[in-house]
């Protein structure tokens, strides 16, 4: 069983509304899709999205957006929210997806939006299986695989405990130094590379050192 990491870049004619606002408006400075139930017989599909943005600037535009019939926002803090909506599926996305139909593939999530709307994301089959899909994408998106390999989940017992953003967030402290002993990093400077408020850099942290703490000690057991 083989997995694939590709970044999937659309051109602007094929955008979701929200793809667009996210390249081409300073307002989402991230964004991830982290699971999804679509039902291609009702036309419709259901996604979570965790976001992190201006939520004043972000709400009236998915406000705007004519596919999605409804949504519901839920705050985490200042910085970030969820979304969970209801949408129709549109024709241009059935025909960009028509690359997964027929093939014995999954997608892990999560999907991982970066600022110019590009996806990345991590996807398990047969070696012929990615090939294929690999071919069958249309020529107007630009593909870029980053890893391919045999996939291994066994590391991700203490990573998997944490969000995609939480992983990036501790990946840049310890790059920073800021797990350093004695540390030489600081929180400012892995908030600015995160392009986040120190705030919202400490609640990535602590929540991921919690996740893995907690996930740590259920795997030992009770002794």
């Amino acid at each position: 069983m083989r997995y694939l990491d590709v970044r999937i870049r659309q051109p602007d004619w094929m955008l979701h509304p929200m793809q667009s606002f996210i390249r081409h408006e300073d307002v989402v400075r991230y964004e991830e899709l982290l699971t999804w139930n679509v039902q291609p017989e009702h036309g419709i599909e259901y996604e979570l999205f965790y976001v992190e943005a201006d939520r004043e600037r972000y709400e009236p535009v998915i406000d705007g957006v004519d596919s999605i019939r409804w949504y519901d926002l839920t705050p985490i803090d200042d910085e970030s929210f969820y979304v969970y909506a209801c949408q129709e599926i549109r024709d241009v996305d059935m025909e960009w997806r028509e690359a997964f139909v027929a093939l014995n593939l999954l997608v892990f999530p999560p999907i991982i939006y970066d600022t110019d709307a590009a996806m990345r994301m991590t996807v398990i089959g047969s070696s012929e299986d990615l090939q294929t899909m690999l071919d069958e994408l249309p020529e107007a998106i630009d593909v870029t695989v980053n890893e391919i390999g045999e996939f291994d989940s066994r590391h991700q017992r203490l990573a998997g405990a944490m969000t995609a953003r939480q992983r990036e967030a501790v990946a840049v402290a310890v790059e920073v130094g800021y797990y350093d002993v004695p540390r030489s990093g600081s929180l400012a400077a892995v908030a600015e590379t995160l392009e986040c408020a120190p705030s919202t850099a400490s609640n990535h942290l602590r929540k991921a050192e919690a996740a893995v703490m907690r996930r740590l000690v259920e795997s030992d057991g009770p002794d």
